[in-house]
């Protein structure tokens, strides 16, 4: 793998767009069980609001010191006002489209000793308005930006998520997407989508052999018009498919201690290093090592550029 092109890297301009969250975290010490029901009591000593969603992916980007840009629908809210002042903490330029009939998707956790205890989601889909007038804005930041990202959380942001691609297409930008659901046909067109296990098996169905995913993944991609697929495996590591073939790189060898939000490093890493300039495989090994260190982080984190080099 090549040195980690740090002035490339600064130089890169990455606009995400997708589904934007707030990861919530209560920590605290559980010493007891409920006298009202079996369950544990947690006694909150901490408490910590992280960038989730796509929202993650933008912060992935700027801790790997690109220039990044992030695109979103919020609602008229705490937990939307809190993503704008995270997102600005963060040195990541944003317009966050306010619906006011919409509550910002926010995911508490509450963890004892480290171990999560407790998921709570709340979550809505934007109206159709905000969905217009996120095209437009779209419209209007393409041409500032290196690549396109769309982070996909099914949540209703990327209803259209058909004419944001063509709209790149049409402009000379790249598109990266991390796909959900069944439906891949509306991504035609996109450069590379990035599915995990589960989401490429619920795509093509199970595979037995190698040989057998690489013939399904490669026809996917020819229907697509992609330029390249990436499967990440977890433990299996990352498989890309372009029209050169096949190539794989094994996941890095360490302890796994929360895959949450590793997706959005891969998904950053990957988008950044493209946008540098770098090949696609060379890429992919730059994405693989930032997906080895995030595992071993608590929650949705970053891995930064010192990390990596």
């Amino acid at each position: 793998m090549s040195t980690f092109p740090m002035q490339a890297v600064a130089a890169a301009r990455v606009l995400v767009v997708g589904d934007l969250m707030l990861d919530r975290y209560w920590f605290g010490e559980v010493d007891r069980i409920s006298p009202e029901a079996p369950v544990p009591v947690v006694k909150v000593a901490r408490r910590e609001d992280r960038l989730g969603g796509a929202a993650n992916v933008a912060r992935n980007v700027a801790a790997l010191g690109a220039q990044v840009s992030l695109l979103g629908i919020v609602g008229d809210d705490e937990a939307g006002r809190q993503i704008d002042a995270l997102s600005q903490q963060a040195g990541i330029r944003t317009q966050l489209l306010t619906d006011v009939g919409l509550h910002t998707t926010l995911k508490m956790r509450v963890l004892g000793r480290q171990q999560q205890l407790l998921r709570v989601d709340f979550e809505e889909r934007p109206a159709a308005e905000s969905l217009a007038q996120l095209q437009q804005a779209v419209a209007q930041w393409l041409a500032q930006h290196d690549v396109l990202v769309l982070s996909d959380y099914a949540k209703g942001t990327l209803h259209g998520v058909k004419a944001l691609i063509d709209m790149a297409r049409q402009a000379g930008v790249p598109v990266l997407v991390d796909p959900k659901g069944r439906e891949y046909e509306q991504y035609v067109g996109a450069s590379v989508i990035t599915p995990n296990r589960l989401e490429m098996t619920e795509a093509i169905g199970a595979w037995r052999t190698e040989d057998e995913l690489t013939a399904r993944a490669q026809a996917l991609r020819e229907r697509l018009q992609l330029e390249a697929l990436l499967v990440t495996r977890s433990e299996q590591g990352m498989t890309l498919f372009t029209e050169q073939g096949r190539q794989h790189v094994d996941a890095l060898a360490q302890e796994v201690f929360d895959v949450s939000g590793a997706g959005d490093t891969v998904l950053a890493t990957l988008a950044v290093m493209r946008a540098s300039g770098l090949a696609w495989f060379d890429s992919v090994q730059w994405a693989n090592k930032a997906g080895g260190i995030v595992v071993g982080k608590l929650g949705t984190s970053v891995v930064t550029a010192g990390e990596l080099a």
